[in-house]
């Protein structure tokens, strides 16, 4: 069984929105087995969320991603021993970038031009056909994450909502919307992190291999 299908199995309320989470996942495995960037964005807790999903993909999350056999050859060709303490430290991982860890950027584009444009920015600058955008908005109304969903259609980037009940604003430009059955904040954030959780974990098993 997969960390997805386990998820959905052990809750009732997830079932009907099972076939978009699993869809999630999908978009994800896709993008990463392409070499695709997956861009994540939110606020407040939200962008915390959006920190984690990336830190779960850029390392190891359950499955020990160890770097492969040429790179470790390459490494020693390089640096000679150094290179096996390099390989031994180096593990695979999948490109993602949390846009809210850029603070000077943000800061400096909330001031000089428009904050609610500062996600849109990074996403014209950084985003090429093939990558995801995962926004998170528990209410479905942040415009930051809906002028960057925007954006993504300009560049061929795939977006995913993850939000609560009703979907808000955002979810008219999300190519797919995962909409949690839950109105109040910390319940949504709760039933967030337990999908995106399920999501890397599978994700990561489906391209570096392991058993849920």
């Amino acid at each position: 069984m997969d960390y997805v299908k386990r998820l959905v199995s052990g809750d009732g309320a997830l079932s009907g929105i099972s076939k978009d989470i699993e869809a999630f996942a999908g978009i994800m495995e896709k993008a990463a087995r392409n070499g695709g960037t997956i861009f994540t964005c939110g606020n407040g807790g939200s962008a915390s969320d959006a920190d984690h999903i990336s830190g779960e993909l850029l390392k190891s999350f359950i499955i020990k991603r160890k770097v492969s056999s040429s790179t470790l050859r390459r490494l020693v060709e390089l640096h000679g021993e150094a290179g096996v303490g390099l390989a031994g430290n180096l593990e695979e991982g999948i490109r993602s970038v949390p846009f809210g860890a850029f603070q000077a950027f943000l800061s400096a584009y909330g001031n000089d031009v428009e904050w609610k444009m500062a996600y849109a920015q990074l996403l014209y600058v950084m985003g090429r056909e093939g990558d995801v955008l995962v926004g998170i908005s528990c209410s479905g109304n942040a415009e930051n994450v809906s002028n960057a969903f925007k954006v993504a259609k300009l560049k061929g980037v795939t977006t995913v909502l993850l939000t609560g009940r009703g979907g808000g604003r955002c979810i008219k430009d999300a190519d797919l919307a995962v909409m949690v059955p839950e109105k109040d904040t910390y319940r949504i954030q709760e039933y967030h992190s337990r999908i995106y959780h399920a999501v890397c974990a599978e994700v990561e098993r489906r391209i570096f291999g392991g058993k849920a």
